[in-house]
């Protein structure tokens, strides 16, 4: 098929989410996967090495194109977008999540020392963590996971792909901004919260009151 390439170009570039090499299979229909593949990396490197203003990264198990990093500070512009910071107690509790989840809020507060209520909401209304379900103990607490946001915006591929420790808090140091959607590579996240959950699983109850509350800030 020798329309494959741009059709693949096509399909990651409309994708509202990164799409991965099952569903590009799925859609395109009679290629193997391993030409598929090919394609995909072979438009990775035209994009990610040839100089241009969009690149093809591989985020939350998918492909998705993203404007260069670079030019980050212009299509904040363009778009008159203005950036939320994350505290560091907001840091410090989805590292803590992304590590140890699912976690209930109060294995999460043993950890932390102080009342989460208030960062778990911030987090939640940034959809980059949801509700994942109950831990069957008395109460039936809300567990707590990350989201496929969390993934997009750290330009991770999956949860493997995590840091470590060290890694880590060299990243907390650096990163401070975060914003969401997939206009900007990097770790960037637009103030006001995003659309619906894009972790494949379905939405995320939000839980029997667990946040809001709380006095720890986010």
């Amino acid at each position: 098929m020798g329309s494959l390439k741009p059709l693949i170009e096509a399909l990651i570039f409309a994708a509202d989410r990164p799409i991965s090499i099952d569903r590009l299979m799925n859609i395109v229909e009679g290629e193997s996967r391993d030409e598929v593949k090919k394609v995909v990396n072979e438009l990775m490197t035209e994009y990610n090495d040839g100089g241009r203003g969009l690149v093809i990264s591989l985020v939350a198990a998918g492909y998705q194109m993203r404007t260069r990093p670079d030019f980050s500070q212009w299509i904040r512009k363009l778009a008159n977008v203005r950036l939320a910071r994350l505290s560091r107690a907001a840091m410090e509790t989805l590292a803590i999540i992304a590590y140890r989840q699912p976690i209930t809020r109060g294995e999460l507060e043993a950890v932390r020392g102080v009342d989460s209520g208030g960062v778990l909401k911030t987090l939640l209304d940034k959809r980059l963590i949801k509700i994942v379900g109950k831990k069957d103990i008395p109460g039936k607490p809300s567990v707590y996971g990350t989201t496929r946001e969390f993934l997009e915006v750290f330009e991770l591929k999956d949860l493997s792909s995590l840091p470590n420790l060290r890694e880590l808090e060299e990243v907390e140091e650096s990163v401070g901004e975060v914003t969401e959607g997939n206009s900007e590579g990097g770790d960037s996240i637009e103030e006001g919260g995003g659309g619906a959950d894009s972790t494949g699983e379905g939405d995320g109850e939000r839980g029997d009151g667990d946040p809001p509350g709380g006095d720890d800030r986010a």
